[in-house]
């Protein structure tokens, strides 16, 4: 067997077989660690915990999958949250609040795709450039103060429905929705053709500036209801919170097998590779060993499985 067929290999069973395992090892140990850790209630609270990331890395799947990625999507969560609050302080209409999460989210991802298709620029400088943009709206809006007064979404981040809570709900429906049009609609190939050869799209006779401007405005509108579901959860609109979240969503769909060099992945390894995530955070904080290390497990996730998606492609070329 040659050496590059190893490494295509060894690619193959990491995205088949390898979340799965990492997976397994990972609830075990946390079992073993933490005699109540098997118990449902804490079960779904680590889901409760991910519920936001997860929603966020929905979109980042798709983005990612077609050969992109949105690095403002924790401050376009951050700017929903705020100004969400913001107007249910301000109307008193839980409605109206929502809705305006929703189109701040809508509208930087539109934003986003247009600057990227119109003019050419890189995601990584587009959205590097929204991130900044939206950090300036927040402190001027809020002051860099929290905005407090949102006890009538309470529901939406702390309800339970059957006895889970409401955003585990939304997250798994989001998934759900997310597979079904990956994977069951034209929509969905043309993201996987476009990462898999833009080129070959284009000859195909796909519109791929439109299908790009669509992909980041519906991962906009994801980020943006997951700013609302977080704003939810903390009742509150606060500035310090979300920045960030776009490592953990990226991480979350690179650690689930999703080719950061587009054209391979899915939202459930997306949703696994969350959990993974979640399960690491979670033995972490019972060990009592802090955040900073958790970062670096993050990263070295990361590099992992970048570095085996790379070689594996390197071995195809």
């Amino acid at each position: 067997m040659k050496k590059s067929d190893g490494k295509i290999m060894l690619g193959k069973l990491y995205r088949k077989y390898g979340i799965v395992i990492i997976f397994a090892a990972l609830f075990i140990a946390s079992a073993i660690i933490n005699r109540n850790f098997l118990k449902p209630q804490n079960l779904i609270n680590i889901l409760l915990q991910i519920s936001v990331v997860t929603i966020i890395a929905c979109g980042e799947t798709m983005l990612i999958v077609s050969g992109m990625i949105d690095l403002s999507a924790g401050l376009v969560c951050t700017t929903a949250m705020c100004l969400s609050a913001g107007v249910l302080v301000s109307t008193g209409n839980v409605f109206l609040a929502g809705l305006t999460g929703l189109m701040v989210g809508i509208a930087s991802g539109w934003i986003n795709g247009f600057l990227i298709t119109r003019f050419k620029l890189q995601p990584f400088i587009a959205t590097l450039a929204m991130t900044n943009v939206l950090k300036g709206i927040v402190q001027l809006y809020t002051n860099g103060q929290s905005i407090g007064g949102v006890d009538k979404i309470r529901f939406l981040g702390q309800g339970r429905i059957l006895g889970i809570p409401v955003p585990v709900i939304i997250m798994i429906v989001i998934v759900l929705l997310t597979a079904v049009l990956m994977k069951q609609t034209s929509f969905g190939t043309y993201i996987y053709a476009i990462g898999g050869s833009e080129k070959a799209a284009v000859a195909s006779g796909v519109n791929v500036n439109r299908i790009k401007r669509i992909i980041f405005t519906l991962s906009g509108a994801l980020t943006g209801l997951a700013g609302v579901v977080l704003m939810a959860r903390l009742m509150a609109g606060m500035p310090s919170v979300g920045e960030g979240y776009e490592f953990d969503a990226i991480t979350a769909v690179i650690v689930g097998g999703t080719s950061f060099l587009g054209g391979i992945g899915t939202v459930t390894g997306t949703l696994i590779g969350s959990i993974i995530v979640g399960l690491i955070n979670n033995i972490l904080n019972l060990l009592h060993i802090s955040t900073q290390y958790q970062l670096i497990v993050k990263g070295v996730l990361i590099a992992g499985a970048v570095i085996i998606d790379i070689q594996t492609k390197d071995s195809k070329a």
